[in-house]
């Protein structure tokens, strides 16, 4: 389931594809008066380690990092009070005149006075996997085409139901990520793009009802929180009806969602996913979960890298402007790469270079 300061002009690089298929060069100029030079300190912020993913990046950072000549300052949030934590540690990196602030928003709406005294500071602003908000204080966003995975988690979704039946109508249930990831709705938007029109015509039925953003999230991408309303949802809607598939937004969530179904003695739904966790390779494998996306930490990690050593270079990145990176101030010039659905067919093409999910894809 799935941010830096840079100094220099405020223009994003965004490598992949981006959904509007458009690139520019360009931007307004940056009212920073700071460069980034080699041997510089890189300040990496980054929520807990509440996914494989996160636990992933802060290795992936420091390798990049390290080679590319800068030096690596690396913090994790802590589990509680997991808000409060990361804005004493950006405020940390601004004192110790970290030059560039690359940001996993653990909140993303409860940083603007941190970022804002990191640009103040002359440092560069990168929103690293999440974007950051209600704020013009970030020079660039580096991600995933988040809209994108969702499209991506909806389409598999309706491949799966297909495959199971051949026809619907189909009973299905949404399930969001956290309210305070902006990545969140952005999925779940990129979903509803591809599912409402089916749900409309009634191909598609969410038999709870539960069909919006506010309804259907889960706060704090806690397992134990979608295992619940799952089990909640199966008791009230499903004593005697099919569930023929469940949206899930990332793999740590499909697994609980999963764990519910097999206690209310369902047969396995349809289920997407996210992160290519390693715990959900077998699954797919063997049929339990439809789907996955796989989102690369190394390369999503190394994109950020690029891009500060571009800026230490006085080069001009390249920059897309999306309206899905509308920060509610600003749309974020970003770099945006290009997710991965894998499912048990494509799995071992997917992963060919990640040894350890390869290997696991193999196994399957």
């Amino acid at each position: 389931m799935r941010k830096k300061i840079l100094v220099g002009a405020s223009v994003v690089l965004i490598a992949g594809l981006a959904l509007t298929g458009c690139s520019s060069r360009g931007g307004s100029g940056s009212d920073s008066g700071a460069s980034i030079k080699k041997g510089d300190t890189i300040g990496v912020a980054l929520p807990a380690k509440t996914s494989q993913n996160w636990v992933l990046a802060g290795a992936a950072f420091k390798k990049s990092i390290e080679a590319a000549g800068f030096k690596a300052d690396i913090q994790y949030a802590a589990a509680t009070g997991t808000v409060s934590d990361q804005q004493g540690q950006i405020s940390g990196m601004v004192t110790k005149g970290d030059k560039a602030i690359i940001i996993g928003a653990a909140d993303g709406s409860q940083l603007g006075t941190q970022v804002k005294a990191a640009k103040t500071s002359g440092a560069t602003v990168i929103a690293w996997d999440r974007n950051i908000l209600n704020t013009k204080n970030v020079d660039y966003y580096v991600a995933f085409n988040n809209y994108k995975v969702g499209q991506l988690q909806a389409n598999a979704l309706l491949d799966g139901l297909k495959a199971k039946k051949s026809s619907g109508p189909y009973n299905i249930e949404l399930f969001a990520g956290s309210p305070d990831d902006a990545n969140a709705t952005v999925f779940f938007n990129g979903a509803m793009s591809v599912l409402q029109p089916k749900i409309d015509d009634g191909t598609l039925k969410v038999v709870s009802g539960q069909t919006t953003f506010k309804q259907v999230n889960t706060q704090g991408w806690l397992a134990q929180n979608a295992q619940s309303r799952m089990s909640d949802i199966l008791t009230k809607s499903y004593t005697d009806t099919d569930l023929d598939g469940v949206l899930s937004p990332n793999d740590t969530l499909a697994r609980a969602i999963l764990t519910a179904t097999k206690a209310a003695g369902k047969s396995n739904p349809v289920i997407t996913g996210q992160d290519s966790e390693t715990a959900s390779i077998p699954l797919i494998m063997n049929g339990t979960q439809y789907s996955t996306i796989y989102k690369n930490t190394t390369e999503e990690a190394q994109a950020a890298i690029d891009l500060v050593s571009d800026l230490a270079a006085g080069k001009t990145p390249k920059t897309t402007k999306d309206k899905n990176n509308d920060n509610g101030a600003k749309i974020v010039p970003a770099v945006e790469l290009t997710p991965i659905l894998v499912t048990k067919e494509n799995a071992v093409e997917a992963y060919k270079g990640n040894d350890t999910l390869e290997a696991l894809a193999k196994q399957g």
